[in-house]
């Protein structure tokens, strides 16, 4: 942890009562000037922690946050864990690390200053509220064999999210999460290296835990979050959870393929037999969606007869 964090961290220790702290209390606590608690009150802002300043009173957080416990994570995983307070991307981290890794090594941050979703979209990081997750894995066969990959990641988290309790877990091809019909996770992989030969793959989630109205405002979908369940997961459990499960797919994906995932696939599958419409750049395609095929791809039924699409720029939409 760099010293900068080392000090924003001791402040969110001091404001995680709930009760209001004044500046000078935390300024004697931390040994620093009020100016400086001032400097990290408003740098925390800016990463997303919503503080209520009050004159007389001092500073409050306005919720609570989620942080990972970072000793127990380490020392729950057999792989290596990289854990930041701070980085542009956990995706980019992997990638840029790749020769230094093996399958099942991840990172994790607390914030990421450039977090993207899929088709370049912004994904929406406030430090402390959600989970944002990468995990490495190599296929030494080459792209080829990634093929289906991300809807195994899909039915993974969906896993985890059902032995942790939560009711209403569904999916939307090709990875996205919901919760009650509204969007709750994300997955990103990208890959560098050969079609048929080693190339080394990462798998970013990002998964909404407590969204605050500020970051919801930023968004322009249907989303939802964990806060609402009667029993929020633990962060660190469910990071620990999900790259077990994880590794366990992985492998047998690696084994068998897609195969094996295609029923719990169609158990979490939202669209099943719905009429929908795929857009493809300036296309739509509408029909009737009868869910994926042994290579991932989307099976849409028209009075043409039934027919597959994949590819990373495909966007499904429900009709109606």
């Amino acid at each position: 942890m760099t010293e900068q964090w080392s000090r924003k961290r001791e402040i969110l220790s001091e404001l995680a009562s709930g009760q209001f702290v004044s500046g000078e209390t935390l300024a004697s606590t931390l040994g620093v000037s009020r100016t400086a608690i001032s400097n990290h009150i408003s740098a925390l802002e800016e990463y997303g922690i919503d503080i209520y300043s009050v004159k007389g009173k001092g500073y409050k957080l306005n919720g609570s946050l989620s942080l990972v416990d970072e000793s127990l994570l380490k020392s729950q995983i057999a792989n290596r864990s990289f854990y930041f307070d701070e980085v542009p991307s956990t995706n980019a981290f992997i990638l840029k690390h790749a020769d230094e890794l093996v399958s099942g090594d991840i990172c994790v941050a607390e914030y990421q200053s450039a977090g993207r979703g899929r088709r370049g979209r912004v994904w929406v990081s406030p430090y402390g509220c959600h989970l944002y997750f990468s995990m490495y894995w190599q296929f030494r066969q080459g792209m080829a064999q990634a093929m289906g990959l991300s809807l195994v990641v899909a039915c993974s988290i969906v896993s985890v999210l059902q032995q942790l309790g939560i009711q209403g877990v569904g999916v939307k091809w090709p990875n996205d999460i919901y919760l009650d019909s509204r969007k709750l996770a994300g997955v990103l992989i990208e890959m560098n290296g050969q079609t048929d030969s080693e190339c080394n793959l990462v798998i970013g989630i990002g998964l909404n835990m407590a969204m605050g109205e500020q970051h919801a405002a930023l968004i322009d979908q249907p989303w939802s979050d964990l806060s609402g369940q009667q029993s929020v997961p633990d962060k660190t459990e469910l990071l620990v959870r999900l790259q077990k499960q994880l590794q366990l797919d992985l492998t047998e994906f690696q084994q068998s393929g897609l195969k094996p995932f295609k029923q719990r696939w169609r158990d979490a599958d939202l669209f099943q037999n719905q009429p929908v419409k795929l857009m493809m750049g300036h296309d739509e395609i509408h029909g009737i969606y009868r869910g994926v095929d042994e290579q991932g791809a989307v099976m849409l039924e028209s009075d043409s007869g039934v027919q597959t699409y994949i590819g990373g720029e495909i966007s499904l939409r429900k009709v109606g």
